[in-house]
């Protein structure tokens, strides 16, 4: 999931559902379950579906749309519940679809797509959608991350540039540390809230990650551990962090970055708008790697899935796909402060000066980097970097590491 900073406010909304015209049964009712980005009645998501509706219905003759807009806390749930009751939506839109392939749910992208539509798609989100080269996933919104700096911290500091690199990053922390300009130097959540993305940002500074290129699990690599070795010893050991990143959530650290409490730390653009309300004077720099910025960061995404056994004809749910990712995706990132995922919207939102805010997360959007997505075996993985993964960098890091590493391991081989 992407947690808008909207969406982090939101997660108790009740049940909503927009739309109508029920199953006719004749295969012209297309029933989608889609989730809910919105803190308030005037933006949320059943405002932006009832607009597809309408405008859908209005230039496909025949056809009606049945909209079922479910709270992050509770879709999976409801979806779980739909499918086991035999009453599968047309379209789901939440965060994941692998599980939903490993059961033989889905159609093919290239079945529910057109050509012109498939080609829009910005590629590395495509591939993302990929399970064993086979695209099922359709991305929907996405997230790239960049590290901020707060400018005032760093001016107190006598830090005159932003960190490029590791080094350069800690010897920022120590100056912010020793002229006490904030009560944490660098934010390190490791925490069981999004431990896997932290995780893999530093990972890939090292040349690391989760996985090789063929996709084989490599957690406990030399790299990886060397990472975790130098997260350790320059900003653990040292008090340049928080006294316990295994506990801390990214969730924290931001309302602690919004507070002027943090002098840096990795972010996704929900933080922007956090900084502001909080009149922080922040900037935003790629985030540094062991030798330099990192050239691809971490790319997430929310994805859209077509089941093969709803009640609407394939060519309906293929009409309605090509005409909201061709007319309407904007609007839904425009109304969230989202990045796009298909490249007619990204050069839109780059052109038309609405956007300044999120232009270096433009930069590093095409060549993001993603969590192993198509493997079933990854939420397993993802459970289990959450509950012990930060404990790589107050423990053994290549004892973590290693354990994570046989988990995998194992999860792979039940996977297959």
């Amino acid at each position: 999931m992407i947690a808008t900073g909207a969406a982090m406010c939101a997660m108790s909304l009740a049940l909503a559902a927009c739309g109508g015209g029920g199953d006719s049964g004749d295969g012209k009712t297309i029933k989608l379950v889609a989730a809910d980005y919105g803190d308030k009645a005037s933006n949320a998501s059943k405002v932006y579906w009832a607009d597809v509706k309408k405008e859908f219905e209005k230039a496909n003759k025949g056809y009606k749309v049945d909209v079922q807009v479910v709270n992050w806390n509770e879709i999976d749930k409801t979806v779980k519940n739909m499918i086991q009751a035999g009453n599968e939506p047309d379209l789901l839109q939440t965060g994941g679809y692998a599980d939903k392939v490993a059961d033989d749910l889905l159609y093919k992208a290239d079945e529910v797509l057109s050509p012109k539509t498939r080609a829009n798609l910005i590629p590395t989100f495509a591939k993302a959608g990929e399970v064993k080269g086979t695209q099922y996933g359709i991305p929907w919104v996405s997230s790239s991350r960049v590290l901020f700096y707060n400018k005032d911290v760093l001016k107190k500091a006598g830090v005159k540039t932003p960190p490029k690199t590791w080094d350069e990053l800690a010897d920022a922390a120590k100056k912010i540390k020793s002229s006490k300009a904030a009560e944490t130097p660098y934010a390190l959540p490791l925490g069981p809230e999004e431990a896997q993305g932290e995780t893999m940002m530093w990972e890939l500074g090292n040349g690391g990650g989760y996985t090789d290129a063929s996709g084989k699990y490599t957690i406990d690599s030399p790299k990886n551990v060397e990472t975790f070795g130098w997260l350790k010893s320059k900003l653990v050991d040292p008090g340049l962090t928080y006294a316990n990143p295994a506990s801390t959530d990214r969730k924290t650290a931001f309302a602690d970055f919004a507070a002027g409490k943090v002098g840096m730390l990795n972010g996704h653009p929900s933080l922007i708008q956090m900084a502001k309300e909080g009149k922080v004077d922040y900037g935003v720099v790629p985030i540094p790697g062991k030798n330099g910025p990192l050239d691809s960061t971490l790319g997430v995404a929310d994805w859209m899935m077509a089941f093969k056994d709803g009640g609407a004809d394939k060519e309906g749910v293929k009409k309605f796909l090509d005409f909201t990712y061709s007319k309407k995706m904007l609007q839904f990132d425009e109304m969230y402060n989202l990045m796009p995922v298909t490249q007619d919207v990204l050069k839109e939102m780059q052109s038309n000066g609405k956007h300044k805010d999120l232009e270096p997360f433009f930069e590093v959007l095409p060549k993001a980097k993603f969590y192993p997505l198509g493997d079933t075996s990854w939420d397993v993985i993802s459970a289990e970097i959450k509950k012990t993964g930060g404990k790589a960098v107050t423990d053994s890091p290549k004892q973590v590491l290693g354990d994570l590493q046989k988990k995998a391991e194992s999860a792979a081989a039940d996977a297959k």
